[in-house]
């Protein structure tokens, strides 16, 4: 069965078309500037990148001219839209209507539609997408896979806040965590890749990139994450946030003149790492300013580590032990020294790490020691890959 992959965003559109039998990416790509002026990125598997320069006033060109790459005659992955068995989205928020992934219907896509005041930037761009493939592609089966869905099992310990219980029964306001494709994804990987019960195993999945989650995992279910009611909840990440004093809101918004819109930017745009340094969002260049001697930098990449050593340690409470923490994403996969600092504050665990499996980067590899009495992995995620899975297992 051969799987289309779409990713939705308000301006860009991410792709792949994998062989569901093989798992093998066929063609992958992304279009960007949706909206603006558009550009297409195309890439059929042993090829090199082809990059189009044209119009996309909207995502139905967009996705048109991903059909259209896919189908071309001379570097096209297949020879007509008859070969695309299944579509599957990522959906951002399924709130509490849907604990997996479902088969697209009218009726699931009034359901997300109510969540839509809970992502408001990602929900209507993800309809969108799944509007246009089914007046493209008429017929073809579709599939929603939530972000939110795999940590619909946390209990309500995990979840409630700590407010005025009519919010959460008038409005829904609880915590129910994102990047779950890849927290479901790289834990059961976890789990196989390191020869773990599945039924009596505990792992805290470690998501770190621009936007970074955590996930403790018992027996394969999630039982707290780190976001939220949205993805600003949690550890510091490249321009969010992450926790702060509530009372901060107040505080800034009188000082700086900001209303709550105002506010609400900085927290999401403005803050975390590139707030902190005043540098740059990206891990990279801030170890290179920390390295040069900016105290910023070197402050900003410290608050990481630590916070993800806190929440870890939490977690570990919570769980009342771990067997494995796993580290993915593109921070997770790639930068072993944010792995060894945060390693560095759980000796209490056991935890050893083996300086040369750390020095690897974007494989998939045991960064402890055959001592640790905890084992830490790099696990890469493959989020298009889960979607692949949950949409043939929908469709077949």
């Amino acid at each position: 069965m051969n799987v289309l992959v779409i990713n939705c965003g308000s301006s860009s559109l991410k792709y792949q078309l994998i062989n569901s039998d093989t798992e093998e990416v066929m063609a992958k790509g992304l279009c960007e500037r949706i909206g603006i002026d558009g550009r297409l990125v195309y890439q059929k598997a042993g090829c090199d990148k082809e990059i189009t320069e044209a119009p996309m006033p909207t995502h139905k060109e967009a996705i048109q001219m991903v059909l259209d790459a896919l189908t071309n005659a001379a570097t096209g992955a297949i020879k007509s839209l008859d070969e695309v068995d299944a579509i599957g989205h990522r959906i951002v928020h399924g709130g509490e209507n849907f604990t997996s992934s479902a088969l697209v219907t009218d009726e699931m896509i009034a359901a997300v539609e109510e969540c839509n005041d809970l992502a408001p930037l990602h929900n209507p761009a993800n309809l969108i997408g799944i509007r246009v493939c089914a007046d493209l592609m008429p017929g073809k089966p579709q599939v929603g896979v939530f972000d939110t869905a795999f940590h619909q099992t946390m209990p309500a310990k995990a979840y409630l806040y700590g407010l005025p219980k009519e919010y959460y029964k008038n409005y829904k306001v609880r915590r129910y965590g994102f990047h779950g494709t890849s927290h479901s994804f790289v834990s059961k990987r976890a789990i196989d890749f390191l020869g773990l019960d599945p039924e009596n195993s505990k792992v805290i999945v470690c998501h770190l990139g621009n936007g970074s989650s955590i996930s403790a995992v018992v027996n394969g279910k999630c039982v707290d994450t780190t976001m939220g009611l949205t993805p600003l909840e949690g550890v510091v990440m490249g321009t969010r946030s992450g926790n702060i004093d509530p009372a901060i809101l107040e505080y800034v918004a009188k000082k700086e003149n900001l209303d709550l819109a105002g506010i609400t930017n900085v927290l999401n745009k403005k803050s975390g790492l590139q707030g902190l340094s005043g540098v740059s969002s990206d891990m990279r260049d801030l170890e290179a300013a920390a390295e040069a001697g900016n105290e910023d930098a070197k402050n900003a990449v410290e608050v990481l580590c630590y916070g993800i050593a806190k929440f870890v340690g939490g977690y570990v409470a919570a769980m009342n032990g771990v067997d494995a923490i796993v580290f993915t994403a593109g921070i997770g996969e790639n930068d072993g020294q944010v792995r060894k600092t945060v390693c560095s504050y759980l000796g209490y665990l056991g935890i050893e790490i083996c300086d040369g499996c750390n020095s690897k980067r974007g494989e998939e590899i045991v960064i402890s020691k055959d001592s640790s009495k905890v084992k830490v992995a790099v696990i890469p995620t493959n989020e298009e890959l889960a979607i692949c899975r949950d949409t043939v297992a929908l469709v077949k």
